[in-house]
């Protein structure tokens, strides 16, 4: 296909999208193809739009203008990301792709509401529109061009996960539907001489500000900051539970900043009776390993815990099973028991998720309690909440 022949062209070791020079090509790539075609359609449609005195395809020309000014801002954003870290961001750019991406954002919203106005005024003053099938046929071949971009931005995007393209995507849909409108407008003139134009120019700017406020949407996220990805969050906890020494993971939490730059850190538990300095080894590989390999720059907290004790085992696994009936979306780390005469403390860390608010954990410690003293009379809990930083999974 086209789009895998220009990658192969113009994207040196394209199989290697962890490399922040391969995401730049990427990005390049996608950038100037978008700024190529985008212009292409604004000579194209306005040319026509002229002729015709329609405010509709003059909206869809602009539209497209816009677009290009946002991949001429995003071939910007991508290249300035591009720079490696200095003294002043050790963490380098990468961030800069997002606040480009924003700026875009705004563009795209500033084009719509401009012909929001112009479309109030076309509805209350129609003009006389002037129809040719020839018109009609160039508009479908926009279309077939906005598809084609949409096609391209959403397969790079998945390919290097990034955002930004997925969201030029979206933006390069929205077109086709608001192409299609403005065609569906001429036709309408041409078979009932009714001229809808304003109307359907009023649509068009809704949709064109509708994507622009989903582009600034996707781009804000990233630069709060976000739950990690349950796909991310297997990759790491795998990759980090893979190795020989490492019993389980928890509490992974992820920092972005930008495509391809990540900051993270877990809790990687190892058993309590191998020595120190071993398990503190394992965990010095895991963390150059996932540099090299994840592309992240982890930092593990090491817990030990408990392997050989049956009975500690066998209660942790009772106090799973109880949770696994009573919330599913809960689980625990960190478990301990210390026992003594007249009582059994059992001690843990338990994972919720984000979104349960204080009433609901008070009640699900409650019943845990009650449920672990039905079987053992003794057992006394001590369980410290935590809240799970993965979204729409649990940990």
């Amino acid at each position: 296909m086209i789009i895998d022949f220009l990658v192969k062209k113009f994207v040196t070791d394209y199989e290697n999208v962890e490399k922040v020079s391969v995401r730049t090509s990427y990005g390049v790539l996608a950038s100037v193809t978008g700024i190529f075609c985008n212009v292409f359609l604004f000579l194209l449609k306005g040319s026509i739009g002229f002729f015709l005195q329609s405010i509709s395809v003059m909206a869809d020309a602009f539209n497209n203008l816009s677009d290009a000014g946002s991949s001429v801002i995003g071939l910007i954003g991508v290249k300035m990301a591009s720079k490696p870290a200095d003294k002043e961001h050790p963490f380098g750019h990468g961030r800069l792709e997002y606040i480009a991406a924003l700026a875009v954002a705004f563009l795209v919203l500033q084009i719509g509401f401009t012909f929001f106005k112009e479309a109030i005024q076309k509805i209350r003053n129609p003009e006389e529109l002037n129809f040719q099938m020839v018109s009609v046929v160039i508009l479908l071949l926009s279309i077939g061009v906005k598809l084609w971009l949409g096609m391209l931005n959403r397969r790079l995007g998945k390919r290097i996960d990034s955002k930004v393209m997925l969201a030029t995507a979206t933006d390069a849909m929205g077109d086709v539907i608001v192409t299609s409108a403005t065609i569906v407008s001429l036709v309408i003139f041409q078979v009932t001489g009714v001229n809808v134009d304003g109307f359907v120019g009023l649509g068009v700017s809704l949709v064109v500000m509708w994507a622009g406020i989903g582009i600034a949407r996707d781009t804000l996220e990233p630069l709060i900051g976000e739950p990690v990805a349950p796909e991310e969050y297997e990759r790491i906890t795998r990759f980090v539970e893979s190795y020989d020494g490492i019993v389980g993971s928890h509490d992974l939490i992820v920092h972005n900043y930008g495509p391809g730059r990540s900051m993270g850190s877990i809790h990687a538990e190892v058993p309590n009776d191998v020595g120190i300095e071993i398990s503190h080894e394992i965990i010095d590989r895991i963390e150059r390993d996932a540099i090299k390999r994840l592309g992240i720059f982890l930092v593990i907290h090491m817990d030990p815990v408990e392997t050989k004790d049956a009975k500690v085992l066998e209660i942790r696994h009772k106090v799973e099973q109880i949770l696994e009936a009573v919330d599913p979306a809960v689980s625990i780390h960190d478990f301990r028991m210390v026992s003594g005469e007249e009582q059994s403390n059992l001690i843990f860390d338990m994972v919720v998720p984000f979104d349960y608010d204080e009433e609901k954990e008070k009640e699900l410690k409650q019943t845990l309690y009650k449920l672990l003293k039905l079987t053992d009379g003794n057992y006394q809990c001590v369980i410290t909440v935590e809240r799970s930083y993965v979204s729409h999974a649990k940990e």
